[in-house]
């Protein structure tokens, strides 16, 4: 418990530490875990896999899901398709051929297993590191896309390949079946529970009553689908992807952002917590290796070279491909406009979570009772592969971004905050005509109330207006902030006042912090 704790205070520790240092959070926390792991007083942390996936992937799942829309899926099919798809296919395939002939007795399906769990870059590794950047949007809802539907091939691959070693047995067609049962249930699971909670957050009401819903969706989700032989991580990102296109009150400021907070702080927690075990558990698997450590090191790096490579080897002609193929009418597509940002997106392909979890859940036995082949041999294979591509490139990969100069085109950026900007200030004028022509209002209020109008926009981009109008708009801007400053001095002596009185004889603490959170509203309105 103690070091579960140790692990939660790290996870906050590395992100400001690790804006400070130019390095990505998940990076240092894998660090940490790993100096956590070498101190004789921690003890040996035992993780059980099958608690692994269902209590880590459901909330970061859930939160990455909020930062992106199933428009901007459906616009990036195709090369998420050549990512999250056939890429997995490739990688898992490319490994088993080297697993199998450079680890002695090792299994073809054992190798495939290996393979399978090395093969999907992980979502939280990829968004946590590449978004913290500043790339290009593009190759952020790339990678995004690739890490969120990558697992629930690779997921099926490895269930096959388990399958084929423990029972002894393969058929293309059940293996077939699998992957269209798991897929089929899940988007119906995620559909399903997606509409129900719609229903629920908006019979709820309260912003706190929300949140907490939220906070248990996904795991429902999840669950309930591997129950019923479905893919959890598919069920999860399809309910998740429902609520963000439905559940969505433009007039609710507050749960928005109290939600937003609150999956903010999740997210930084799990993702923490997750690496820190990452760089734990290698004491183990080291511990394992002995005896034969520098033979089964070659092996891993036998199989990182495959894996790496097979990612560049596959993104060249795929980028080519998805460049052919992308037309004047796929507008909304994004991807790769430079043999700069294909490198990038290469360096980007990092292992973690799910790799660790799908290798530790690899069985003791086979039916007939004796022990799995190769499954040391497997799992030290696995964290080399995890190491090598989240450590290594995870640290590099701030460095060749820079020296590749990819960043975010801050020009397309700025126009479309200028574009809905302008929209904003039009629905806004619109909407103060309408209310015009229904009520009595007095002409110097409404002159008024369209200079605020206009201000909604200038807000958000100054650049929509013209000199004239910007300079009227810096003014009223420097009133405001005088006003707003001068406001804030007289809530901050009442909310001083009224927290004082907590503390008196004779005051109700629940009508103090009633009246106080009256006051926090209107400050922060």
């Amino acid at each position: 418990m103690a070091l579960l704790f140790v692990l939660l205070l790290g996870a906050l520790v590395t992100v400001p530490l690790g804006d400070r240092l130019g390095l990505p959070a998940p990076v240092l926390m894998t660090i940490a875990g790993i100096v956590l792991a070498l101190l004789p007083f921690v003890p040996n942390v035992q993780i059980n896999p099958d608690y692994i996936l269902p209590l880590v992937l459901p909330p970061l799942l859930y939160a990455a899901v909020q930062r992106t829309s199933w428009r901007q899926f459906v616009a990036n099919r195709r090369p998420i398709f050549l990512l999250a798809v056939a890429l997995v296919f490739i990688t898992t395939a490319a490994v088993a051929v080297v697993a199998h002939a450079v680890v002695p007795g090792l299994p073809i399906a054992a190798a495939v297993a290996l393979g399978a769990l090395v093969a999907p870059p992980d979502p939280i590794a990829a968004t946590a590191v590449a978004g913290s950047l500043g790339l290009p949007r593009r190759l952020v809802s790339i990678l995004e896309g690739e890490g969120l539907f990558n697992d629930v091939t690779a997921i099926v691959l490895y269930r096959v390949a388990i399958a084929v070693v423990v029972g002894g047995t393969f058929s293309w067609g059940t293996a077939l079946g699998e992957l269209a049962l798991s897929a089929g249930v899940a988007v119906v699971v995620g559909l399903a529970l997606g509409w129900i909670s719609n229903r629920l957050l908006g019979l709820l009401g309260d912003a706190t009553l929300q949140i907490g819903l939220t906070l248990l969706v996904p795991f429902v989700s999840y669950v309930l689908a591997e129950e019923l032989l479905g893919s959890g991580v598919l069920a999860v990102l399809t309910t998740a992807l429902f609520l963000a296109e439905h559940a969505v009150d433009a007039d609710d400021v507050l749960g928005r952002l109290a939600g937003h907070t609150f999956w903010q702080i999740v997210d930084t927690l799990v993702t923490g917590v997750a690496f820190g075990l990452i760089g734990l558990e290698l004491h183990n698997v080291v511990g394992a290796a002995t005896g034969h450590a520098a033979e089964m090191t070659g092996w891993a790096a036998a199989v990182v070279a495959v894996v790496i490579g097979v990612r560049l080897l596959w993104l060249l002609p795929a980028t080519w491909l998805a460049e052919r193929l992308h037309t004047r009418r796929d507008v909304d597509e994004e991807i790769p406009v430079s043999w700069q940002e294909t490198v990038v997106m290469w360096w980007s392909g990092m292992r973690g979570v799910v790799s660790v979890a799908l290798a530790l859940a690899i069985p003791l036995k086979k039916a007939d009772g004796t022990p799995f082949p190769g499954r040391e041999e497997i799992i030290f294979i696995a964290f080399g592969v995890i190491l090598s591509t989240l450590v290594c490139q995870g640290l590099t990969l701030p460095w060749l971004v820079r020296k590749l100069g990819v960043r975010a085109d801050t020009d397309v950026e700025r126009a479309l905050e200028r574009e809905l900007a302008v929209r904003a200030a039009r629905a806004a004028k619109h909407r103060l005509m309408e209310i015009a022509e229904a009520e009595d209002i007095p002409e110097e209020i409404t002159e008024q109330l369209v200079r605020r109008a206009y201000d909604i926009g200038a807000r958000i981009s100054p650049d929509m207006v013209d000199e004239e109008r910007r300079e009227a708009h810096v003014q009223r801007q420097a009133r405001n902030r005088l006003m707003q400053r001068i406001q804030r001095e007289l809530l901050s002596a009442a909310r001083h006042e009224v927290l004082a009185a907590r503390s008196e004889p004779g005051k109700d603490p629940e009508v103090v912090d009633r009246v106080l959170r009256h006051l926090d509203v209107r400050s922060l309105r």
